[in-house]
């Protein structure tokens, strides 16, 4: 069974997830605040992390910073903060997605799924090779020039449905669809996670080479 970590200082926001989620089939772990998650998640790691923004002690913001030092685990940011610079600053630490409360258990467990299907490996398809960049869909690994780039599971899906169809223009929405599996979601979510992606394998992400911004219709990687 899959475990998740949720993070959260309401003590009946947390006891009330934990039920929901064990009735979905999970096995779930609470922490209070961040400094606990983290301890937690580092003697025994949750195969998904939960994450409220507004924690006593180290914020969300730092708490998702410290998960995401050379670990790849998902993180679902789920807060009552609904304001746009939030979201960003939540997915640019590093989160892999942001749900606003109250969440739906349904949703939430949707979400969930569709992370654990994302972590599998990318079906079977020979390296990729953009100019200096090797994409190795088996391996899940990403090199610049010979060297290995850390990516998260996400961005690593994005970079590779991206590289299934080089020089094509492909939609936030269909990104979304194939990357997220979210048939409605939000797109920021893609901007976020290019704009991450840019920072790791451009050498200027403000002049990229390889994942290109078309205005109006979306983004394409060329070799």
């Amino acid at each position: 069974m899959a475990g998740v970590l949720v993070i959260e200082d309401d003590d009946r926001i947390r006891l009330s997830m934990a039920l929901a989620l064990e009735d979905e089939g999970y096995v779930v772990r609470g922490a209070a605040s961040a400094e606990e998650g983290l301890v937690a998640q580092r003697e025994d790691p949750a195969d998904t992390v939960l994450v409220d923004l507004m924690l006593p002690g180290i914020d969300g913001f730092e708490c998702i910073r410290q998960l995401r030092r050379g670990d790849d685990v998902p993180i679902v940011v789920i807060s009552a903060r609904d304001d746009t610079h939030d979201i960003v600053a939540a997915l640019e630490a590093g989160a892999d997605d942001y749900l606003v409360k109250p969440v739906a258990v349904k949703e939430l467990s949707a979400r969930l799924r569709a992370l654990r299907r994302r972590g599998r490996t990318v079906q079977a398809m020979s390296s990729l090779v953009f100019g200096g960049m090797e994409i190795l869909p088996e391996a899940g690994e990403v090199r610049i020039d010979g060297e290995p780039v850390a990516v998260t599971r996400t961005e690593f899906r994005l970079l590779c449905e991206l590289a299934e169809h080089p020089g094509q223009v492909l939609s936030r929405q269909q990104l979304l669809q194939r990357v997220w599996e979210y048939e409605i979601g939000d797109e920021r979510l893609v901007d976020v996670h290019v704009g991450r992606l840019r920072q790791k394998i451009e050498q200027d992400s403000k002049q990229p080479r390889y994942l290109v911004t078309v205005r109006g219709m979306g983004y394409k990687l060329q070799r």
